[in-house]
């Protein structure tokens, strides 16, 4: 696997080298001075260009880089479908291990589609357009304080898409199934964890994408119960998941309130609850 240096040798020597290059701007985790180090994280790179589409007109101006496992082109894809807004992305893994998301963003675009953020840390600057960037940090990631709103929608999103996944439980639906329990209550849950997290730590860190730094805040009860939370396709299972579920979001929903002076829907929880054991304990024929 090539080292650090020599790929950022490589990537700033081509912006350096290449009139069209005018700034080159590292963000993720490389400039994130809280991040772990490992040999997966990957090099995010923005070159602020003149004429994009005389790069984007030719693709193998990126075969510098290096050989390739796979390259995507998000803006090149029809699904799914690009943003379309004058920028160009390149992802590309290598065969060494490496990988390079580079985003080539045009001068005269700039100002509409692009803005540093504080995981920015600005490599060249030729013509002095971006200007001077505070000292990296994950403060722009930090999670933020919910209004009452958000939390109580939260709730009431969670608890109805648990009777959604009970009667696909009771139809035998697995796919329904699945795609309610982890595609859309699980992203429920980890913002009420969330939130938790945020309370626990006076909303100053960042729980990671995906909520990936979250067993570093959590207790090992409280991990254990999320880790809990996983199923396999045994319907079974999937009921004992469920209920897991149930009582972990209000475990965390409920500190969240007692901690920002928000109101917790009793009701509904203790509602939903009741009818998902109902619908559970019916028997197979029931009419």
């Amino acid at each position: 696997m090539r080292s650090e240096k020599e790929m950022m040798d490589l990537i700033i020597d081509t912006a350096t080298n290449d009139e069209r290059i005018r700034a080159v701007i590292m963000s993720g985790s490389r400039a994130n001075p809280n991040a772990r180090k490992d040999i997966f994280q990957d090099y995010d790179i923005v070159y602020i260009v003149r004429d994009i589409d005389s790069f984007i007109s030719d693709h193998r101006w990126v075969d510098r880089f290096g050989e390739r496992i796979m390259m995507q082109m998000p803006e090149d894809k029809i699904l799914p479908p690009a943003l379309n807004d004058g920028r160009f992305v390149y992802l590309m893994k290598f065969k060494d291990g490496n990988r390079l998301d580079l985003t080539l963003i045009p001068v005269e675009k700039m100002g509409a589609i692009y803005k540093p953020d504080s995981l920015s840390v600005l490599l060249l600057d030729k013509d002095g357009i971006i200007g001077s960037l505070p000292p990296s940090n994950d403060s722009d990631y930090h999670i933020q304080r919910p209004s009452e709103k958000a939390f109580v929608d939260t709730c009431n999103e969670f608890w109805w898409i648990c009777m959604d996944i009970g009667k696909g439980l009771r139809r035998k639906e697995l796919p329904y199934i699945m795609f309610l329990y982890e595609q859309i209550n699980r992203k429920v849950l980890l913002r009420m964890m969330e939130w938790y997290v945020g309370v626990k730590t006076g909303f100053s860190v960042s729980a990671g994408k995906f909520g990936k730094y979250f067993q570093d805040y959590l207790e090992k009860d409280e991990w254990d119960a999320f880790v809990a939370t996983y199923t396999n396709a045994d319907f079974k299972n999937i009921w004992q998941s469920l209920f897991k579920m149930c009582e972990l979001f209000r475990y965390f929903a409920v500190h969240v309130a007692d901690h920002l002076d928000f109101e917790y829907p009793y009701n509904d929880d203790q509602n939903v609850m009741g009818y998902l054991r109902h619908i559970k304990d019916l028997p197979a024929d029931s009419d």
